[in-house]
């Protein structure tokens, strides 16, 4: 005889084991302040005007909250609250629903996720609902108690009864709210709204006899009509921030919704632990000319700028005085969040970090925690470096222009990437500025400054230069002391082991560099290529017929003198301070048709013009970078700085 099959064969959903939702809600289930805030939210959202809460003196008795809300039918009850997860912002919208009586109110709803309604299960495993709208009521017990649900309605009912409203009710098991407690936070917490009254046992609490409050004062506004202005310690901040800051009431109503933004202007940080302790009210009874029609916002006039102006001044006074007392806290709080990396430091280490968190939170008191948070783990990282101190020196007298910029910098480059361009463009601005001073300049020594300096920067003679790939050989060496022969001076120059493409001549210096690569014809030696000869006059010269000719003759001796490997292309140019009239300034030297060289005369102050729009005319936009700094001083910054090649180019065509 078979068995029968067990309940569970065949089953293909899921369970739930008992008190799952319980378990899950988190601190909702756990701290009745907690659960009792969310309810009354949930009256909020239900476009409520008066919630009446009655909490039991011991347990094993009934706690309730009534509400005079829009109410629920039967299935609006089931496709809200008894949805889990329910979405309300998808299915009913961000902005609540008034009952008809209360047309022309607006208000923002707290819920979003369909929790809050769970905060009876704080206090018991199982709840009642009873909700009427249109004169019909409906009444629910709801349970979770049960393995295929996580809760569920247990017993439904209906009744009779007149208007529209809620009430949810438990027998008290666990976790006895203080009635004094409740009252105190809720008074608080709900004291934007003076049309939404929430009584704890019949007591309500007014806002001028709210235990948070801080002070009162009559708030004078310059030509107008004075108001009063309070300041409440909400003492604990619930899961919403919505409804934080500055709240006009105008006869007993609120005027659009409070916030730190008064009019145009944020008055500080919402983000802030001041902003999200502590509220203002100003009440302004004698305002109602200046209130648009729907309550939504003032009108825009002189009165209203005046009164906003009054109410910024007096909030960041209060918030000047009071965050004083939280500048422990704040700071305390951003050392925690970086606790590991904070215990790493030194002694002392340590003690300059808690001492810049603190500092930073009383000279910036509207700083936001996430700022903080952020600032001290970039000081603790400054604390690691040993360039630390004076990085941070640098920062603090960098203006709001140059922070964002250096944000935007660093959000889009490695610090190592931009100091590689960086240091690239400087160097190139220094050579321009060092040119620009020297080449100017009756009394300084080119032979050892400028020379060096411009034959050193082959890129100012064009892009197609500026490859690590020039420079001197054997061959080249050769041919060029052949061609100079006498007229080689002397003098003292550069260590010629260290520039061995320089050669000084009795009126001139000259650099000659080249370039190797494998001849199609014959692919197993390498030949020359590409020379580039730079010939630099001394003093205040001006280049005229003879020097051009002299260079072509140059060329010419190159071609012809039998030591170089190959027939290279060559480009010449003969640098002076002017040009003299009349004077041709490119030559092209051919050989059976084919171009085998070309001469240039250029200017020192062409060198620089042209320099200036490779570097997108940089220089216009940071005229004062080395404004102060001698032409000599340069030319040794940019000697003694090892020049970087970005560009490599295989064999440059010319």
């Amino acid at each position: 005889m078979a068995k029968p099959k067990r309940k569970q064969e065949g089953f293909t959903g899921s369970l739930f084991e008992e008190n799952y939702l319980v378990r899950t809600l988190g601190r909702i289930a756990q701290d009745s302040e907690i659960a009792l805030t969310e309810l009354v939210a949930n009256a909020w959202d239900a476009g409520a005007s008066l919630v009446d809460l009655t909490i039991p003196p011991v347990n094993a008795l009934v706690l309730t909250i009534e509400d005079d809300g829009h109410g629920m039918t039967p299935a609006q009850f089931k496709g809200r609250w008894m949805k889990l997860g329910y979405d309300r912002v998808k299915h009913q919208s961000a902005i609540v629903e008034f009952p008809p009586a209360r047309k022309g109110w607006r208000r923002k709803a707290y819920g979003r996720n369909g929790v809050g309604r769970h905060g009876l299960l704080c206090f018991a495993d199982q709840y009642s609902v009873e909700t009427w709208r249109d004169d019909k009521g409906t009444s629910f017990d709801i349970g979770t108690n049960s393995e295929e649900n996580p809760f569920k309605i247990e017993r439904e009912g209906s009744f009779i009864r007149n208007g529209h409203g809620t009430r949810v009710s438990v027998i008290v098991e666990r976790h006895l709210p203080d009635p004094d407690r409740i009252r105190e936070i809720l008074a608080a917490r709900f004291i934007h709204d003076p049309q939404f009254v929430v009584r704890v046992n019949g007591i309500s609490v007014a806002l001028a006899d709210q235990s948070g409050l801080i002070e009162r004062m009559d708030l004078e506004i310059e030509g107008c009509q004075s108001a009063e202005a309070y300041v409440v310690d909400s003492t604990r901040t619930a899961k919403s921030t919505i409804y934080q800051g500055i709240a006009f009431w105008v006869n007993g109503r609120l005027v659009g919704s409070p916030s730190w933004v008064v009019g145009t202007e944020a008055v500080i940080d919402g983000r802030a632990r001041f902003a999200k302790r502590y509220s203002i009210v100003i009440k302004a009874d004698d305002w109602l000319t200046e209130i648009e029609q729907d309550w939504v916002r003032f009108k825009s006039s002189p009165k209203v700028d005046a009164l906003f102006e009054a109410s910024r001044g007096y909030a960041r006074k209060v918030f000047s005085q009071l965050s004083v007392t939280l500048v422990e806290e704040s700071s305390e709080e951003a050392l925690i969040k970086n606790r590991e990396d904070f215990k790493g430091l030194s002694p002392l280490g340590r003690a300059e970090v808690a001492s810049f968190a603190r500092d930073l939170v009383k000279a910036t008191p509207t700083v936001s925690q996430d700022f903080l948070t952020a600032a001290v783990q970039a000081v603790i990282n400054l604390e690691k470096a040993r360039g630390g101190t004076r990085l941070l020196e640098k920062l603090t007298k960098l203006g709001e222009s140059d922070i964002d910029g250096l944000d935007r910098l660093l959000s889009q480059w490695t610090v190592r990437d931009a100091l590689a361009v960086l240091d690239e463009i400087d160097q190139r601005l220094a050579v321009i500025a060092a040119i620009e001073k020297l080449s100017g300049d009756e009394t300084a020594d080119e032979l050892h400054t400028l020379h060096p300096l411009v034959t050193q920067a082959r890129w100012l003679f064009g892009p197609e230069f500026d490859s690590s790939e020039y420079s001197s050989n054997v061959s080249l060496k050769t041919a060029a002391e052949k061609i100079f022969n006498k007229r080689v001076s002397s003098e003292s120059f550069i260590n010629a082991k260290q520039r061995p493409d320089i050669m000084v001549l009795g009126d001139a210096t000259c650099s000659i560099v080249g370039t190797e690569g494998f001849d199609a014809a014959d692919p197993t030696l390498t030949r020359i290529q590409s020379v580039l000869i730079i010939e630099l006059k001394r003093g205040r010269f001006a280049i005229g017929r003879e020097e051009m000719n002299q260079a072509d003759g140059y060329v010419q001796d190159f071609l012809g003198s039998g030591a170089l490997d190959g027939t290279p292309m060559f480009r010449a140019f003969v640098v002076g301070h002017e040009i003299a009239p009349k004077t041709i300034r490119e030559k092209e030297l051919m050989e059976e048709k084919v171009l085998r060289g070309r001469v240039q005369a250029v200017s020192y102050g062409q060198l620089t013009r042209s320099a200036h729009q490779r570097l997108f005319r940089l220089k216009e936009r940071i005229p004062a970078r080395y404004e102060d700094v001698s032409g000599a001083d340069l030319s040794a910054k940019v000697m003694q700085t090892a020049s970087q090649s970005l560009l490599s180019l295989a064999s440059p065509s010319i």
